[in-house]
């Protein structure tokens, strides 16, 4: 179900936080003829669907992207990840619209900002098709970085409009963020 509209003091305090977390205007740097599908929420943390191959890690790859968070059930990357020296967190989670475990989030978070405490760090945060799964990590991790609830929504809609928030997921972020 849709949010509703943000007032303009909600979208100019995101502007306003969006520009002190360096987050820049980025286009995406594959669309489907490229065969990734990756958005860049951050100029560090981007959001996406599967890779699946090694063509497609390689593109990732040129991107800049150190470390991938793969949130897919489905498909582990780390075999093609080693070869292009990303290093990969499987997290992997069911998109079944169940509520998720802390568990899942901590070891998320803890792995993106491990990650992000080096400054040439790039995070491509993934799932099958970078419509819950991910956006709903990336959400956590922007959260764990400062980022209010709605703020982090905003964002990740804004950059990634096939980003949907379940409100399962949603309340699964509020409850990780409230027991840390």
């Amino acid at each position: 179900m849709p949010r509703a509209p943000r007032e303009r003091v909600l979208v100019s305090k995101a502007v306003r936080m969006a520009r002190l977390l360096r987050v820049v205007p980025m286009e995406r740097e594959f669309g489907r003829r490229g065969g990734m599908d990756i958005t860049w929420l951050t100029d560090r943390i981007a959001v996406g669907g599967g890779i699946w191959n090694a063509e497609n890690m390689s593109a990732v790859a040129r991107a800049g992207v150190t470390h991938i968070l793969d949130m897919q059930i489905e498909f582990d990357d780390t075999p093609l990840a080693r070869a292009q020296g990303i290093v990969v967190c499987w997290n992997p989670v069911d998109d079944d619209f169940e509520p998720k475990p802390p568990e899942v989030f901590q070891r998320g978070v803890d792995f993106a900002l491990r990650a992000l405490e080096d400054d040439t760090a790039k995070l491509f945060v993934h799932c099958a098709a970078g419509v819950h799964r991910a956006p709903m990590m990336a959400l956590a991790i922007l959260c764990a970085m400062g980022w209010t609830l709605d703020d982090g929504m905003d964002l990740i809609e804004g950059r990634r409009p096939v980003a949907d928030f379940a409100d399962v997921y949603v309340r699964s972020v509020e409850s990780f963020l409230a027991g840390r």
